[in-house]
């Protein structure tokens, strides 16, 4: 019965030839099976995340078809919920706002009266979501009018309330409405606040809070609270080259416009009188380093920072209605004079 070693060598080949066939067949046939499986088994056409919710909410009202998502949304805000879920619904239904223009504009005044109940909410959390909700709402015209309303409580929490998430969606939000004139009293109220904001450690939220003042400055009878207003012994900081190029940026229209707002002659035709730490005293006050920190700013890397930092060295020259004629324009008093 033996064999011979060349024969068994043969014989063992052609065993192998035989399984690795076998196996080859094998695996082409569950290839099959599973290909087949998978037509056969179509996936879900979309799956639960936000993402593919949005983009399937996007796709659908590009093609003319309202996809409901944020009515759905809005009315799931009217159930009871918890804060977490509050939260949650609330930043979906922004996110919607600005993917879904249609469906948005569609929205009532009842929408955002029910977005204002919110910033009633005890959870910090909530009312920062729903300012943010406010601010995508804002964008459309016809929802401005009775977001306005909602002014007052928004400076009452971001001057109550010291916490940066909630102090930056106010801010935005109060920045991207026109301030009607019936604020004015609880803006004077808030401007220690503000201004406590702009020298915080908190870029976005100082940027949010110095653009505010800037468009507070133009308004005749707010200006002198505003440079009346307590600041910091080291408010000059704001104004050092190594501060964010965009806060020095915004840091410099508000000194622009502060010092054109002073300078205006219907606002020298009065005698101010200004607190020792105020604003005024730490700009123009005859003890101000400002002179120094501009000059170092006329040679900063960023060209928006040196354009303005030389609009205020202007304004700071010469008045305003002197500007106006640059014929008979003299150079006015100014600490300039000892750095020339």
């Amino acid at each position: 019965m033996g064999k011979s070693i060349p024969q068994y060598l043969g014989q063992l080949d052609i065993r192998k030839s035989v399984v690795s066939l076998a196996t080859g067949a094998g695996a082409i046939y569950l290839l099959y099976k599973a290909i087949k499986a998978g037509i056969k088994c179509k996936p879900p056409l979309c799956s639960n995340s936000p993402i593919c919710i949005a983009r399937l909410a996007v796709e659908r009202e590009r093609h003319g078809r309202d996809s409901g998502e944020l009515r759905r949304l809005l009315n799931s805000l009217e159930c009871k919920q918890d804060e977490y879920a509050k939260s949650m619904i609330l930043h979906s239904i922004t996110r919607c706002v600005y993917l879904l223009e249609a469906e948005a504009s569609a929205c009532t005044t009842d929408d955002i009266v029910l977005l204002g109940y919110m910033l009633d909410d005890k959870d910090n959390s909530v009312k920062t979501q729903a300012l943010n909700t406010l601010k995508a709402f804002s964008g459309i015209r016809k929802f401005r009018l009775k977001i306005q309303e909602h002014s007052i409580k928004v400076l009452e929490l971001i001057s109550t309330i010291w916490d940066t998430e909630l102090h930056i969606a106010g801010l935005r939000l109060l920045n991207n409405l026109p301030l009607p004139d019936y604020v004015h009293p609880q803006l004077r109220r808030v401007m220690p606040a503000l201004m406590e904001i702009l020298q915080s450690d908190y870029i976005l939220a100082q940027v949010q809070a110095v653009r505010l003042l800037s468009y507070l400055a133009q308004k005749n009878d707010l200006l002198y609270d505003i440079l009346n207003c307590q600041v910091h012994s080291n408010f000059l900081n704001l104004f050092q080259p190594t501060q964010p190029g965009s806060l020095l940026y915004e840091v410099l229209v508000f000194a622009e416009r502060l010092s054109e707002g002073r300078n205006a002659p219907h606002y020298r035709a009065v005698k101010w009188h200004y607190n020792e730490q105020s604003l005024s005293e730490s700009l123009f006050g005859e003890e101000s380093r400002l002179a120094d920190r501009l000059l170092a700013l006329v040679i900063h890397p960023e060209e928006d920072v040196q354009i303005q930092a030389c609009k205020v060295i202007v304004s700071l020259q010469y008045p305003q209605d002197l500007r106006a004629r640059p014929s008979s324009c003299q150079p006015s008093r100014s600490y300039f004079k000892n750095t020339e």
